[in-house]
C-alpha cells in the first residue's frame, strides 16, 4: 500500500508541475462553459416588435384595439405601411406585423371578429403571444355584439361600461430559467468530453512508463504490476473529481448559473461516470501498442461518441436514427440523468440510468482485463 501511495504522490507532482496540466484539466472546462454562456446568453427573451398597419381607419374599435396591444408587456408597436411592414419583417426589424383590414370594428360590432391578420416571418414562436391576448379581448367585445346584435346604442353604452370597469389585473413577471438550465446541459456535455479525454490521457501513463523503460525497474521494487495500474487508477479518479467539483463550483457560484438540480445530486450522477471514464481509458490502452496509437484510437472513439451523444448540441434535433444509435453510448445515459433531474425526477426514480453506467464501467473493465490478459506485449501490465 505505501509503494503505491508513493506511485500516486510521483504521479500527481508530476503531472501538475506542468502548466499545460492545468489548462487541460481545468482552464478547458471553463472555458466551455464560458462558451455555453455565448452561446445560450443572447436567447434570453426581449420585446416583440410588431408593426401595426390600420386599414379600417379611425373607429373607436381598432384605435382601441391598437391601445391593447400596446399596452401588452415586452411588446412594441410601430405605425407603419404595407410595404414598410413587409421590408422590416424581411429585414428582422420587426418580428410580426398586425394588419387591421377594413371592416375589423364592424365585424367584433356584429359579434364575428375578422379582418385581422397577424403575419410574421419567424413563425408561431413570435406570434403566439399576441395572439393569445388579443384573442381573449376580443372575444369579450364580440360577446358584446352578440348580446347586443343590430343594436348599435346599447353596445355602445355596455362597451362603454365594459372600458371603465372597475376591475385590474395584475401581472408578475417570473425569472426564465430555460436559458440556464441549456447552459448547463451544454456546460456538462463538453465537461463529459474532457473527462473522457483526460481518463485516456492518465491510463497512456502506463504506455509511456514502459516505453521509458521505467516500468521494469519499478517492478523491481515491492511493487507489483497490478498496484501500479491501480495506483494509475487511482491518480485519475483524483484528477476528475477535481475536475468536476471545481467546475460545478465555478458554474454555480462563481458564474451564478442555476442548473435546477441540487448540487449534491449532480455531484453525485457526475462522480458515477468517472468510473466509465477511467475504465474506457483503459480500454484505449489495452488496445494500443503505443502512445501514438492510444491517441488515434481516443479520437476516433470520444470525439465521434460525443457528437452522436448529444454533447455538443441537444440530441432532441437529431434524427430519430442517430438518437436511437446513441443509446448505446454512456454519455447519452449520463445526460438523459442530467436533463431528467431538471425536469423535477427524483434521483431516486432513475436506478435504471444509474444501473446501466454502473454496467458500462463494468464492462469496459472486463473487456479491458481481458485483453490484458490475451495481449502478449502489454502482459506485464497486470
Amino acid at each position: 500500500m505505501n509503494n503505491m501511495m508513493w506511485i500516486v504522490r510521483r504521479l500527481l507532482r508530476t503531472t501538475f508541475r506542468k502548466k499545460s496540466s492545468w489548462i487541460v484539466y481545468f482552464g478547458l472546462p471553463v472555458a466551455a462553459i464560458l462558451l455555453s454562456m455565448l452561446i445560450y446568453g443572447s436567447a434570453s427573451g426581449g420585446s416583440l416588435h410588431v408593426g401595426v398597419l390600420n386599414q379600417d381607419g379611425g373607429k373607436t374599435l381598432t384605435q382601441d384595439t391598437i391601445h391593447f396591444v400596446e399596452g401588452l408587456n415586452n411588446v412594441k408597436i410601430t405605425m407603419t405601411d404595407e410595404a414598410s411592414m413587409n421590408k422590416d419583417i424581411a429585414s428582422g426589424k420587426l418580428d410580426s406585423g398586425l394588419i387591421f383590414e377594413q371592416g375589423f370594428a364592424d365585424s367584433v360590432r356584429d359579434g364575428e371578429p375578422a379582418r385581422l391578420r397577424l403575419v410574421s416571418a419567424k413563425g408561431a414562436e413570435v406570434t403566439a403571444y399576441v395572439k393569445a391576448l388579443l384573442n381573449g379581448y376580443l372575444g369579450n367585445v364580440a360577446a358584446i355584439g352578440q348580446a347586443t346584435k343590430s343594436d348599435a346604442e346599447a353596445f355602445d353604452a355596455i362597451y362603454a361600461d365594459y372600458k371603465q370597469s372597475s376591475f385590474k389585473l395584475e401581472s408578475e413577471s417570473l425569472k426564465d430559467t430555460a436559458k440556464y438550465k441549456d447552459m448547463t446541459y451544454q456546460s456538462i456535455g463538453f465537461l463529459l468530453m474532457f473527462l473522457l479525454f483526460s481518463a485516456v490521457n492518465m491510463s497512456e501513463l502506463i504506455l509511456k512508463e514502459r516505453e521509458d523503460r521505467t516500468f521494469l525497474r519499478l517492478l523491481s521494487s515491492p511493487l507489483s504490476a497490478r498496484g501500479f495500474v491501480l495506483a494509475n487508477v487511482l491518480v485519475a479518479f483524483i484528477i476528475q473529481v477535481l475536475q468536476i467539483v471545481v467546475t460545478l463550483l465555478i458554474l454555480k457560484y462563481a458564474i451564478g448559473i442555476d442548473s435546477g438540480v441540487p448540487l449534491r445530486d449532480l455531484l453525485g450522477t457526475l462522480l458515477l461516470f468517472s468510473p466509465v471514464a477511467i475504465s474506457l481509458g483503459l480500454l484505449i490502452t489495452a488496445f494500443s501498442k503505443n502512445r501514438r496509437g492510444a491517441s488515434a484510437l481516443q479520437t476516433l472513439i470520444i470525439t465521434p461518441t460525443c457528437l452522436l451523444a448529444g454533447c455538443f448540441f441537444p440530441a432532441e434535433i437529431m434524427p430519430d436514427t442517430v438518437q436511437k444509435i446513441s443509446s448505446f453510448l454512456p454519455q447519452h445515459w449520463l445526460l438523459d440523468t442530467i436533463t431528467k433531474l431538471q425536469d423535477g425526477q427524483a434521483i431516486g426514480s432513475l436506478g435504471l440510468n444509474l444501473a446501466i453506467l454502473i454496467a458500462f464501467a463494468a464492462v469496459f473493465t472486463l473487456v479491458a482485463i481481458y485483453r490484458f490478459s490475451r495481449n502478449n506485449d502489454v502482459r506485464q501490465f497486470i
